[in-house]
C-alpha cells in the first residue's frame, strides 16, 4: 500500500509537469492525463472503484500542495476555484480530478446496476456531477490565461460527459448532438498536433463512434445497424456499448421472431413455440457469417464464446420446457413409447449446433497453434506451443464427435452415423499425427513412426469412404495434405534417426575392454565401462580385502612367580589385638 502511494506521488509529479505555464499561457493535457491515470491505476481491468479511490487522493494531495484546504478537522469551509485565483495549471487539474472521480463512481455504480436496478438513480446523479464539474472546467479554461488547445481539449470533455448522461437518459438527439461535437474537435486537434497525442485522440474518436451509431439507430436511421454489426466484427464499442449492442441486435431478431414456427432437420419438420429458441435460431446464419468475416483471432474467438453462452441459455429453456411437457404428460397419462417428442428434437437439434460449433472452435484454434508451431519450429530459439497442446484440442473434438452419436431421435439416422464416424476418422488422423511429432521431439523414433504409419492408415480409410458422400462433408480438413505432410515427416525422421545412431562416437577396443576392477584403482587411465552409469556402478570394492599390518607388542609378567614377597603378619595380628577398644579408641582419635 504505501509502495503503491509513492508511486503515485512520482506520477504525480510527472503529470504536474505537462501541467505547465507555456508561451500561450496556463495548459493542461487533459486527454493525456486521464488516459495514463486511468490506465495505471484499475480501468485496464474495468476496477472503477480502485480509480476512483486514485483521484480522491490525487485530490488531497493538490489541495494540500497548493494550500487550497477546505477548512480543518473541526469546521469545514467550501471553496471554489475561480478565475481570479488561476495562478497555476494544477488548478485546472483540481477541477479534472473532480470530475473523473464523479465519472467514476457513476461507472462503478453502473456496474452495480446489473444486480441492484435501483442504484440506476444513483448514477444517473453522479454522471450529472460529473458533467456539472467539467463545465466548471471548460468555464475556467474560457479565461485568456489558458491557452487554445486547452480550451478545446475541455470543451470536447465537457461534450463527452454530457453525451453519456443524455445516452443514460436515453435522450439520443442530445446525445447525438454532444458525441458529434466532441468527435469533431478531437478530430481536428488530432490532425493539428504530433503524431503521438494524434493517437489519443483518434482513439477517443473511436470510442465515440458506436455511441453515434446507435443514437443514430435509434433517433431512426435503419442503416446504422449495418455499421453497429461491422463495429461488432471488428471488436470495436467494449464495454458498455457492447452490451447495448448485443441488447439491440437481440432486440431486432426479437421482432423477427413472430414470423418463424418451425424449423426442419434432418427430413423432420419440428415447431418452435419458445421465443428464446425462435431468437437463437433467428440469428444463427448472422452469428456463422460473423464468425466468417472476422478480421482476428481474437474477434473470432469472442464470437464463438457469445454464439456458444446464447446455445447454452437456449437449451436450458428448452430443457425447462421438457420437463414440464412430461409432468403433463403423467397427468393425462398420454404414454406414446418408442417416438420421440418435438421438444426432444429440438433439444437434439440445438445440442447438435451447440456440439458442431465446439468443433469448430476448436479446430479454428488448432489451425493457429498449428501455425505458430511451424513458426517456432523454424526459429529453434524462439519458445511457442507444443504439439502436445494440439493433441488436447483434437481430444475435446472426439469428445464432441463421441456426443454428437448419441443424440437422442439420431439412433437410426444411418447417413449421420456414418458422418460422425467418418469425421471420427479424420480428427483421430490429425490427434495421432500430432501425437508422433511429440515423440520425434523426445527422439523416440520407433514409436513415432508407427503413429506416422497409423495416421496413413486412417487418412486412407477416409478416402475410401469419403466418395459414398455427395459433398455433405465440405468443411471437412483435405486428408491428402495430411498425408503428403506425414511422407515427408517419415523421410526426415529416418534421416534424423540414422543421424542420431552415427553420432555416438566410436570407442578404441583397448577402451572397451571390460574388467572388474573398481574405479578407485585406474583413475589414471579411462576405459569406458557402461556399468558406471547404471544402477550398480562398480566405484570401489567392497568390502575391502585384509591387509598385513605391523602388530602391538604384548607384555607377558613372567618374573611375578619368582618374586618373594617379605611376610606381613606383625601387622596383620597387631590390628587384630586391638578388639573392641582399640575400635572405640579410632572413633574418637585417641589412638592415633
Amino acid at each position: 500500500m504505501a509502495a503503491d502511494k509513492q508511486n503515485e506521488a512520482k506520477l504525480s509529479l510527472m503529470d504536474e509537469n505537462k501541467e505547465n505555464i507555456q508561451e500561450g499561457g496556463l495548459g493542461l493535457e487533459i486527454l493525456q492525463i486521464i488516459k495514463e491515470s486511468q490506465q495505471q491505476h484499475g480501468l485496464r481491468h474495468g476496477d472503477y472503484q480502485r480509480y476512483r479511490g486514485y483521484c480522491s487522493r490525487r485530490l488531497r494531495r493538490l489541495r494540500k500542495t497548493l494550500g487550497f484546504k477546505m477548512g480543518n478537522r473541526h469546521k469545514f469551509v467550501g471553496k471554489k476555484v475561480s478565475v481570479e485565483i488561476l495562478s497555476d495549471s494544477r488548478y485546472l487539474l483540481l477541477v479534472l480530478m473532480e470530475a473523473e472521480r464523479a465519472w467514476s463512481y457513476a461507472m462503478q455504480l453502473k456496474q452495480e446496476a446489473n444486480t441492484e436496478p435501483r442504484k440506476k438513480f444513483h448514477l444517473l446523479a453522479r454522471l450529472r456531477k460529473a458533467a456539472k464539474h467539467s463545465e466548471k472546467l471548460e468555464k475556467l479554461c474560457e479565461s485568456p490565461r489558458v491557452d487554445a488547445k486547452t480550451k478545446l481539449e475541455a470543451q470536447a470533455y465537457t461534450a463527452y460527459l454530457t453525451g453519456m448522461v443524455h445516452f443514460e437518459l436515453q435522450e439520443w438527439k442530445l446525445a447525438m448532438e454532444a458525441f458529434n461535437k466532441c468527435k469533431t474537435i478531437y478530430e481536428k486537434l488530432a490532425s493539428a498536433f504530433t503524431e503521438e497525442l494524434a493517437v489519443l485522440y483518434r482513439q477517443r474518436v473511436d470510442e465515440i463512434s458506436p455511441n453515434i451509431r446507435y443514437c443514430a439507430y435509434n433517433i431512426g436511421d435503419q442503416n446504422a445497424i449495418n455499421d453497429l454489426m461491422q463495429m461488432r466484427l471488428t471488436g470495436g464499442g467494449g464495454g458498455m456499448m457492447a452490451e447495448k449492442l448485443e441488447a439491440l441486435i437481440t432486440q431486432a431478431r426479437t421482432k423477427q421472431a413472430a414470423t418463424m414456427s418451425e424449423v426442419e432437420w434432418r427430413g423432420r419438420t419440428v415447431p418452435v413455440k419458445s421465443d428464446k429458441a425462435r431468437i437463437f435460431l433467428l440469428g444463427l446464419a448472422d452469428n456463422e457469417a460473423a464468425i466468417a468475416q472476422a478480421v482476428n483471432e481474437e474477434t473470432k474467438e469472442h464470437l464463438y464464446e457469445t454464439l456458444l453462452a446464447e446455445c447454452r441459455d437456449t437449451i436450458q429453456a428448452v430443457r425447462e420446457d421438457i420437463k414440464s411437457e412430461a409432468k403433463q404428460r403423467e397427468r393425462s397419462s398420454d404414454n406414446e413409447s418408442g417416438k420421440v417428442s418435438n421438444l426432444q428434437f429440438l433439444h437434439s437439434y440445438l445440442t447438435y449446433i451447440k456440439l458442431c460449433t465446439l468443433v469448430k472452435r476448436n479446430e479454428s484454434m488448432a489451425h493457429t497453434l498449428q501455425a505458430k508451431l511451424k513458426e517456432t519450429g523454424a526459429d529453434e530459439n524462439k519458445s511457442g506451443p507444443r504439439p502436445q497442446d494440439l493433441i488436447r484440442l483434437y481430444d475435446i473434438i472426439l469428445q464432441s464427435l463421441a456426443e454428437l452419436s448419441t443424440l437422442q431421435g439420431l439412433e437410426d439416422d444411418h447417413t449421420f452415423q456414418k458422418e460422425v464416424s467418418l469425421k471420427t476418422l479424420v480428427y483421430k488422423a490429425y490427434r495421432c499425427f500430432f501425437i508422433a511429432q511429440s515423440y520425434v521431439l523426445v527422439k523416440k523414433w520407433s514409436e513415432a513412426l508407427v503413429l506416422y504409419e497409423r495416421v496413413l492408415k486412417y487418412a486412407k480409410e477416409v478416402q475410401s469412404k469419403v466418395k459414398s458422400f455427395n459433398n455433405s462433408l465440405k468443411d471437412l480438413p483435405d486428408v491428402q495434405e495430411l498425408i503428403a505432410e506425414v511422407n515427408a515427416e517419415k523421410y526426415s525422421l529416418q534421416a534424423a534417426a540414422i543421424l542420431d545412431t552415427d553420432e555416438t562416437p566410436e570407442v578404441s577396443s583397448q577402451q572397451q575392454v571390460k574388467d572388474n576392477t573398481p574405479l578407485c584403482e585406474h583413475l589414471d587411465n579411462f576405459h569406458l565401462d557402461k556399468t558406471l552409469v547404471g544402477k550398480h556402478p562398480n566405484l570401489v570394492q567392497f568390502p575391502p580385502d585384509f591387509q598385513t599390518i605391523p602388530c602391538k607388542p604384548l607384555f607377558f609378567d613372567l618374573a611375578l612367580n619368582h618374586v618373594a614377597f617379605p611376610p606381613l603378619d606383625d601387622k596383620v595380628e597387631q590390628k587384630g589385638k586391638g578388639g573392641l577398644t582399640g575400635y572405640i579408641k579410632g572413633i574418637f582419635g585417641f589412638g592415633s
